[in-house]
């Protein structure tokens, strides 16, 4: 299995709930690196703001900042190679290097089941 690592802009926390808003985007990869992690995957992050040394000894990710500032992140390493840069994966990409199927759609629940009926 492919080791991801996603190297995240300065922020107050990884999951977008912080704050006056919520943050979908934030929240959609949270959740699905979580649920992902739980079912075998090697996915980890590094926030630019708590754990700054993690940038500054990957020779990669320290080289994209200088030479294009903090603007590129987030960056995401595939076996270490470049994958992504200036957003997070989809989950289409998610999927393709972790061989995992990516399902985030809410199951129906309730009286009928979803199908309109109540």
């Amino acid at each position: 299995m492919k080791k991801i690592v996603i190297y995240d802009p300065a922020m107050c926390c990884s999951t977008g709930v912080c704050g006056a808003s919520v943050d979908k985007e934030l929240l959609r990869v949270a959740t699905l690196i979580e649920t992902l992690n739980r079912k075998g995957a090697a996915i980890s992050r590094f926030n630019l703001s708590g754990q700054p040394q993690a940038f500054v000894e990957n020779q990669l990710i320290n080289d994209h900042l200088k030479q294009h500032g903090p603007e590129i992140l987030p960056i995401t390493l595939v076996d270490g190679q470049l994958a992504k840069t200036k957003s997070y994966p989809t989950n289409e990409e998610f999927a393709q290097w972790t061989g995992m199927e990516v399902n985030l759609k809410p199951k129906k629940s309730g009286c009928c089941g979803g199908s309109g009926c109540c």
